[in-house]
């Protein structure tokens, strides 16, 4: 499945893509005709400090976020195929509360927000099926739904679009309960026309392995989750300040719990995802909640 999480903007020190938003099973496109219904919390605590990035079209010299994300979302997969392919697509949207403090221009600045942020389309969602091995290629559209104001150290949108173009490669043994996925892809986006800047293309990959065990009616799944995200191309505008690149990676563990009823499915996961070795970016500690009901 697909989510979304949007906190500041890579010209805040994050984006429209985040760690966990994709990267295990839980996130696969649907191989079966029938509707997908989503919903995901997210929890992220991060920081920088004196790094003059721009937030908000002001230098920030230090920068604390404190953000709530509920995300609902659905997809619905065709009966008929396309390529040889299980065809979906769907919508998600969040709603954040943010806390947010920062020393902005020589100020020290806090402010509180809650409200709708950007809604992710997914225009494109197929999967392929081999046997153990499941192949995935989709496409999310990140459109600037949320509230933005310049001068704000916390807004619930980032005022610009981000195209993100993904694959997956996601293998499973039905006899032995292992599992391993790679996700990864580029974000592309459009010129925040309030501040004059654009911010550069992201590489991300994401990718977790998972030993499945029977338990109860369902089975529990135990494993880690990898990420890694480096900005390609740096930002520009005329509001850019500096040829800003960012970086961030880390690893976490993950459990989740399938649960079949009938012809449908039920799915729980949770992971904490802390990063580490970040440039230019906000570093601290997301957690993740996901529940998934998939039905014909």
């Amino acid at each position: 499945m697909l989510s979304t999480t949007s906190v500041l903007a890579e010209e805040g020190g994050t984006g429209h893509v985040s760690p966990g938003a994709v990267g295990t099973l839980i996130d696969l496109a649907p191989t079966r005709s029938g509707w997908v219904l989503e919903s995901i919390f997210t929890h992220y605590d991060g920081s920088f400090d004196k790094d003059g990035l721009p937030v908000g079209g002001l230098k920030s010299f230090g920068l604390d976020a404190n953000v709530d994300v509920l995300t609902l979302g659905a997809l619905y997969t065709f009966d008929s195929k396309l390529w040889g392919a299980f065809y979906s697509a769907g919508v998600f949207a969040p709603y954040l509360w943010m806390d947010v403090k920062g020393n902005v221009n020589d100020f020290n600045v806090h402010q509180k927000k809650q409200g709708i942020g950007d809604i992710t389309l997914v225009p494109m969602m197929m999967a392929w099926k081999n046997d153990d091995w499941q192949y995935t290629a989709s496409l999310s559209i990140y459109a600037p739904t949320g509230d933005y104001k310049k001068g704000d150290i916390a807004n619930t949108g980032m005022n610009y679009w981000t195209a993100d173009p993904v694959v997956s490669a996601y293998y499973s043994n039905a006899e032995t309960g292992f599992n391993f996925s790679v996700f990864t892809g580029i974000t592309f986006n459009s010129e925040n026309n309030a501040t004059d800047y654009k911010s550069g293309s992201l590489f991300h990959i994401e990718s977790s392995i998972q030993q499945l065990f029977p338990l109860g009616k369902g089975y529990i799944g135990l494993g880690l989750d990898a990420f890694y995200f480096e900005q390609i191309e740096g930002d520009s505008g005329s509001g850019a300040i500096r040829d800003f690149k960012g970086r961030t990676m880390g690893i976490g563990p993950v459990v989740n719990y399938i649960l079949p009823v009938g012809t449908d499915n039920w799915v729980f996961e949770a992971k904490w995802l802390p990063e580490t070795n970040t440039k230019h970016r906000l570093e601290g500690d997301y957690l993740w909640v996901k529940l998934v009901y998939q039905f014909e």
